[in-house]
Parts: structure tokens; C-alpha cells; sequence
């Protein structure tokens, strides 16, 4: 009888949160299904699991946080998805925002530098049957990697879940189809920006401001998989 209850229990607060989204203006039906549709509260620690559908952002470990509900789904409004788009993730995290893009779109490819997240999101992944998810742990920076001589680029979107400290990598850029969108903050931790642009050629973009906010780092490389470090 426990199951049944808990699932009540996140249905109303899910609920819940969709009525705050849509008071702070979101307005994608299909991002507002998607957030009331994918449990927020497994893709956190159990520690701070009783605040999964408060709209605030909560760490996961490894110096690292499941964003803000409201972020979540304005950065998916932003993207404009429809239901062909292939969207490149930077920065799985938990696998939430992966698992609200999944819910829209045609395929999910996403980058992660810290191993251990990766591998529990990738089990979520399995638990919820998401199975339109293809994760992989590598510097995203780079973009996403020929693997035996396939390229998956170009994508229709490019969301990108940590802060690019002037402009988005070239490679990004590089990986973004013409008439493809990208969101991703950029600037100083302090002062940074929710960007989005849209590739108008291979030399032409128009970029908006979304609003502020604060996200952890973009970094290069692979992290180290011991301790708690970036």
C-alpha cells in the first residue's frame, strides 16, 4: 500500500509546481507535462529529497546541483524543441534536465565529466525507461565525439547546464546545425547571463538575453572520480 501513496504524495506537489511555473510564465504545454510527468525527487539525494518540488536548486554531490525547477523548464521553453529535434546536453548532472528533454524531443546526446553522476543518472535513465538518452562521460567542451567514425553532429539544439565564462566553445558552435538554437549561461559566477543563440550561418548569430543566473563552471577535461572536488 506504500507505493500507491507515495505516488500520490508527488503527483499533488508535482502538480503543484506546474501551477507556480505556469504563474511565473511558462507557457509550453508540453515542457509543463514533462515536469509534472518525470519524478524530481529521484534524481536527488536522499538527504534532500522532502524539497524536491520546492522551486529552488539542491546539490546532488561532487560540487554540483539539480537546478532550479523554474530554470529547468525556461531553458527548455527556450529551445523552441519539437518532436524531430536531436539536442546535445552539456553537463548531465542528476539527469533531470535530460530526462525533461526526453519527454519533447526525438534523442537526447549528453556529456558529463564526473563519472559517479554519470553513472546514476544513466541508471534512472533505465529505471524510468528513457530510453531515447545516449550519456557518456568526456570533456564536453569539445562537443560530442566521433565514435568509430560516426558523427552525430550537427544537432537541432544545444543546451548547455554550467557557465561559459565569455562565450560558449567554438566546438559547440562548430556542432550546431544552421537555423539550430543554444541556450547556456555565460559569464563570471557573479554576473552571469542565460544566453540564447541561434546559428543564422557558419559565421552569423543572434544572441538574447534570457535572464540572470548562477551555475556552476564550465570545465574542461574529465574530472577526478575521488572526493568532492570539481
Amino acid at each position: 500500500m506504500l507505493a500507491p501513496a507515495v505516488t500520490s504524495y508527488a503527483s499533488r506537489h508535482s502538480a503543484r509546481l506546474v501551477s507556480l511555473l505556469r504563474d511565473k510564465g511558462i507557457r509550453d504545454a508540453r515542457v509543463l507535462s514533462a515536469m509534472e510527468y518525470i519524478p524530481r525527487e529521484r534524481f536527488m539525494p536522499p538527504a534532500v529529497q522532502d524539497r524536491a518540488w520546492d522551486d529552488m536548486a539542491l546539490p546532488i554531490g561532487r560540487g554540483q546541483t539539480i537546478s532550479q525547477p523554474y530554470i529547468v523548464a525556461l531553458m527548455t521553453e527556450s529551445l523552441a524543441l519539437t518532436d524531430r529535434d536531436k539536442v546535445l546536453e552539456i553537463g548531465t548532472g542528476s539527469g533531470y534536465q535530460s530526462a525533461i528533454l526526453s519527454k519533447i524531443c526525438r534523442r537526447v546526446y549528453s556529456i558529463e565529466r564526473h563519472k559517479p553522476l554519470l553513472d546514476q543518472a544513466e541508471i534512472l535513465f533505465r529505471q524510468l525507461h528513457l530510453r531515447n538518452i545516449t550519456a557518456m562521460c568526456a570533456d564536453g567542451m569539445l562537443g560530442w565525439p566521433r565514435i568509430n567514425g560516426v558523427d552525430q553532429a550537427p544537432f537541432d539544439k544545444i543546451i548547455v547546464t554550467a557557465g561559459a565564462q565569455d562565450k560558449p566553445p567554438q566546438s559547440l558552435f562548430d556542432q550546431l546545425k544552421i537555423g539550430g538554437v543554444m541556450v547556456v549561461p555565460v559569464g563570471p559566477l557573479a554576473d552571469q547571463i542565460l544566453k540564447k543563440y541561434v546559428k543564422l550561418s557558419d559565421d552569423t548569430w543572434l544572441v538574447s538575453d534570457i535572464c540572470p543566473v548562477r551555475f556552476v563552471p564550465l570545465l574542461p577535461d574529465v574530472a577526478a572520480e575521488t572526493g568532492d572536488s570539481a
